[in-house]
């Protein structure tokens, strides 16, 4: 019984420290969003730390419109930036969890 517990908390270290490595490696992910226009592009990374904001000088004229692209542009990138995210952790974790009868978390 307790070389079960052994086991399973020795893989638990393991899936922590590969979880880790992922978050790192997500800062290197890019995730690309751009207006239907093409007049605004961002890049965030995977962790969700915008990185280039490009605005065509022509939205410079309006406030409120270069305020509206910037909203609508940097939820969506958000949203992609957050699955990337979700999807990569997630394999890690589901990877790496000990198999406990009656405990699906990951379905």
């Amino acid at each position: 019984m307790f070389g079960d517990l052994m086991g399973m908390m020795g893989k638990i270290k393991e899936t922590q420290k590969k979880i880790e490595e992922t978050k790192k490696r997500l800062d290197h992910i890019e995730v690309n969003q751009e207006s239907s226009d093409g007049l605004l592009k961002l890049t965030m990374t995977a962790n969700r730390t915008l990185k280039t904001v490009e605005i065509d000088d022509s939205l410079l004229e309006d406030k409120e419109q270069l305020e509206d692209y910037l909203i609508l542009n940097l939820n969506k990138l958000i949203e992609k930036a957050t699955q990337v995210n979700e999807a990569e952790l997630g394999a890690v974790a589901k990877e790496g969890m000990p198999d406990i009868p009656g405990l699906d978390l990951f379905k």
